[in-house]
């Protein structure tokens, strides 16, 4: 099997997977997934698509994740390895659409306007 590459965004993360046959070894900019994400709610989030599969150990991810924080690099990475694995196997698509693992999370901050303090907020009004 040749190396399968995949994208994940979200907010200002981006998350580029490659994905080889191998023992379920996770490596994020060089590190270790533990060493990355010391916490493990954020583990459990980059696992979820492998978990649903069942295949956790049966491939090695390598990813680069760039930008945003923590939460929002674990659900770059958790979008891209779940694009890797239909890459793989197309049948694997409706399960993680259905769990919801195939959708990019469209939110983004809003801009700060002009003349207020931030993007909704307004300056406090006195009527007098």
């Amino acid at each position: 099997m040749e190396v399968i590459n995949a994208i994940g965004r979200r907010k200002s993360s981006v998350a580029r997977v490659y994905l080889t046959e191998g023992t379920g070894k996770i490596t994020i900019n060089k590190k270790d997934l533990e060493v990355y994400f010391p916490s493990a709610i954020l583990q459990y989030v980059v696992k979820q698509p492998l978990a649903l599969l069942e295949v956790a150990e049966k491939y090695d991810i390598k990813a680069n994740l760039d930008g945003g924080g923590f939460t929002g690099q674990s659900q770059a990475l958790r979008l891209a390895i779940a694009r890797a694995l239909v890459k793989i196997n197309e049948e694997d698509k409706k399960k993680l659409k259905d769990a919801g693992f195939m959708t990019r999370d469209s939110r983004e901050v809003e801009r700060k306007k002009p003349g207020r303090p931030k993007a909704r907020r307004r300056f406090q009004f006195s009527k007098r």
